[in-house]
Parts: C-alpha cells; structure tokens; sequence
C-alpha cells in the first residue's frame, strides 16, 4: 500500500522549476523533504538564495499538486540549512547542460592561494555547455537570476549561464 508521503513525493517530483523548466525542484534539491503529522502532510522547500523570487510561485506549485492529487498538508520554506548546489542530482547537472547552461562545480574543486596580504580563490575553468571548450570568460557575475553567471566561450563564440556553486 502506497503511504501518502509516497504518493506526494511522487506527485511533487514532477514539479519543474519557474525558471528553469527542464529541472524538477527536487532535482534541484530545494524540495527538501515530506512527512506526516497528525495526519497532515508537511513539505518542506528551501530556496537557492534568501531572496529567491520563485518561491511564492514554487509554494503555489507544490500545493496546486498536492490539491489535484486530494492529498493535503501544508508548505514550510525553510531557510536552514542554507541552499547548496551539492543538493543537486546528478541529472540535475546532466538536464542543464543539455539545456545550454554549464553546471556548478563541486564546491571543493577551488584552491586558495595564499598571497603575502590576501586570498585568492582559483576558479576552475567553466565549461561552454555548446561545444565543451575551456576557453570561456566571465562577462557578468549576474544573469537572469542571481544563483547563475554569464559567461562567453571564446572558441565557438556563444553566450551562456553558469550555476555558480554556493
């Protein structure tokens, strides 16, 4: 027998994200968990920054879901822990891709450098997620939405987001 939290973890998979619709919020890791108390259910959503502006829509989403499947419970968003791109799948990096924006890194593929009055962080290359070349550079530290870059690939000459980590 399917329990209702099963059934609701089904239902609140499919959910893309507002703005980028080719991921689900739970790929994405910001569905972060569902429960059952007293016979309610409890969905838990983090967002990827304190400000993110898809929340309002992403709480209006899980709960559109949730009515069209008759299952019932509320939304809580959750600001900590704080949002993390490991909560990522690994499809989740696949899908953006695919989709044209190159996905974070691993937060701990960086080095620090220490120089004689400052840290410097070494950023790993960002991949074009057109042709795969290396050879890109950052135009805007700021895209469409704050969680991703704009970045340029010098070799095929095309525009494209980056996830920065965090």
């Amino acid at each position: 027998m399917v329990t209702a939290v099963q059934r609701a973890w089904e239902v609140l998979e499919a959910i893309p994200d507002p703005e980028i619709p080719v991921v689900s919020i739970r790929e994405l890791g910001i569905l972060r968990d569902v429960s059952e108390r007293d016979g309610e259910l409890e969905i838990v959503i983090t967002p990827t920054y304190s400000g993110c502006p898809a929340m309002d829509q992403i709480e209006e989403d899980v709960r559109a879901a949730l009515a069209e499947n008759d299952l019932h419970g509320h939304v809580v968003k959750r600001l900590a822990p704080a949002w993390t791109t490991e909560w990522m799948t690994p499809e989740a990096k696949d899908k953006l891709r695919k989709f044209g924006i190159s996905p974070p890194h691993a937060l701990n593929e960086g080095k620090v450098v220490h120089f004689a009055r400052r840290t410097t962080d070494v950023v790993q290359a960002v991949a074009c997620p057109h042709c795969g070349s290396a050879n890109t550079t950052e135009t805007s530290h700021f895209s469409s939405t704050a969680c991703k870059a704009l970045f340029k690939c010098l070799d095929c000459l095309e525009p494209f987001d980056y996830f920065k980590p965090y």
